[in-house]
């Protein structure tokens, strides 16, 4: 019984960590990362699919992104994407490959981007937060139907505890090194 809430808020307490890392993916430094276009969508045959499937995605040297479909007719369609994406990039086409230039960052502009990394970081603790609540709340439901003890259910909390210290800790570990690449030049 405790093993299996202890286990369950580690593997939720894990995914909220992999989820930041994955927020944290989007939020672009001054290096090009293929990872940065992974939520464009384009219109393929009548419905939205991600980019990565009707283009492979490379990198060029550290400020740019390579963008080859593999259809000739989807170059004009993919560069609309990127376009008019969040990202306020500025897509090239020299036949049927796109560049995707990456301007570098204004210091105001990266200002504003660890603001965004904080509150992402802030959000994945609540989360891990809300997990190690939840498994406190089963641990007393479990001791008030008798089914452990006092000290088994104060040791769980302990572990649990435990846990999430270690994950808000990776989150914090994280914050830190995403904000060491948004301020470095």
């Amino acid at each position: 019984m405790i093993e299996d809430v202890r286990k369950d808020a580690a593997i939720r307490m894990q995914k909220s960590v992999e989820s930041l890392k994955h927020e944290f993916a989007k939020i672009r430094t001054g290096r090009a990362h293929t990872s940065l276009l992974d939520h464009i969508t384009v219109p393929y045959y009548g419905s939205d699919v991600p980019l990565t499937q009707v283009a492979n995605i490379g990198i060029e040297d550290a400020r740019t992104l390579t963008v080859a479909p593999w259809e000739k007719q989807m170059v004009g369609v993919v560069e609309k994407a990127i376009m008019t994406s969040d990202l306020g990039l500025n897509p090239a086409t020299a036949g049927t490959l796109i560049r995707v230039p990456l301007p570098s960052l204004t210091e105001e502009r990266r200002r504003d981007l660890i603001k965004v990394v904080r509150h992402e970081a802030e959000g994945g603790r609540v989360a891990i937060r809300n997990i190690r609540r939840d498994a406190l709340h089963t641990l007393k439901e479990l001791l008030k139907e008798k089914e452990i003890s006092e000290d088994q259910e104060r040791r769980a909390e302990t572990e649990i505890q435990k846990l999430t210290d270690q994950h808000v800790a990776k989150v914090d570990e994280m914050l830190a090194g995403k904000e060491q690449d948004l301020l470095s030049i």
